[in-house]
Order: structure tokens, then C-alpha cells, then sequence
């Protein structure tokens, strides 16, 4: 598992995507095929202690005849050079080939930080009190309205 071998899935072998952890090292998860129902897979315990699973994580499981909800086992979990090199030997199924959400949530967030930039309007932001360098520009336009009010003071006279 920790090697990188780069062996391609074998015919009883599928690659999924771990939809949510379940507990007790049960990981649900989906297929490329859009119509085959979400499934549970198990991990092995030679790799409990050594290795974790995350939401959105692609896997290799292979099928197990033993339970009616549990239908795999992980073999294999794949890194993204995994998925490269599959990707070149065209095994990749083609409902991963999008990007991945993580790629995804950082392409939006990109888009909606330069989107605010540009709409972002520092004259409609009220300092922060709290700060001390809110103070002291509060107290130098207090100074330069006393300054001014002398001023009209002394050319009244």
C-alpha cells in the first residue's frame, strides 16, 4: 500500500470515490456508473493504523461475496500520481476526469475573491474602534476640527 507501485486495476478491481466515512472503518462510496446505487466498503486491517480515508478520496476496492451492505474491500488508495498515470493508460473513468471539488472550491473561491476586490469600497467601512491605529486617526480629525474652529476664531476677531 505505501509503495508507490502504479500496477493498473485488475478486471475484479474498480476505482470509486469515498462519499462519507460511516464509522468502524466502513466508508461509503460511489461508482463512475451514474446508475449503480452507493455501496460500503471496508478497510483492511493491515491498514487501519497507517493510513486514512477522506470524503472525496478516490479508492481501488475489490468485491467481497461476505455481506449484504458491505460489497468491498480497499485495496488501494489512490494518490494523485496514481490518478496521473491512470489517466495516461486510459483507465481513469471519465465521471472522475473533472476536476476534483477541492480543485474546484479553490477555482471559485479565486473567482469570488477578484470579483470583491474589484467591488470592494473602503469608504463605506467604518474603522474599527478597538484598534489603535483606529484611534488615532479619530483623534488627528478631532485636532484638525479644533484647529479649524481656532482658526475661524481668530479671523473673526
Amino acid at each position: 500500500m505505501m509503495e508507490d507501485d502504479y500496477e493498473l486495476p485488475k478486471e475484479n478491481q474498480q476505482i470509486v470515490r469515498v462519499v462519507c466515512s460511516r464509522g468502524n472503518n466502513l466508508h461509503e462510496v460511489e461508482t463512475a456508473n451514474v446508475d449503480d446505487e452507493r455501496f460500503l466498503v471496508t478497510m483492511p486491517n493491515k491498514f487501519r493504523k497507517n493510513v486514512w480515508v477522506k470524503r472525496g478520496d478516490f479508492i481501488l476496492v475489490e468485491p467481497i461475496e461476505e455481506g449484504d451492505k458491505v460489497k468491498g474491500e480497499i485495496c488501494k488508495i489512490l494518490t494523485p500520481e496514481h490518478i496521473k498515470e491512470y489517466k495516461k493508460a486510459g483507465v481513469w473513468p471519465e465521471r472522475f476526469a473533472m476536476k476534483s471539488n477541492k480543485e474546484n472550491y479553490q477555482t471559485n473561491a479565486a473567482k469570488e475573491s477578484s470579483e470583491d476586490e474589484e467591488e470592494d469600497d473602503d469608504d463605506d467601512i467604518e474603522p474599527n474602534m478597538n484598534r489603535p491605529a483606529a484611534r488615532i486617526i479619530e483623534d488627528s480629525d478631532d485636532s484638525d476640527d479644533d484647529e479649524e474652529d481656532s482658526s475661524e476664531n481668530s479671523e473673526e476677531e
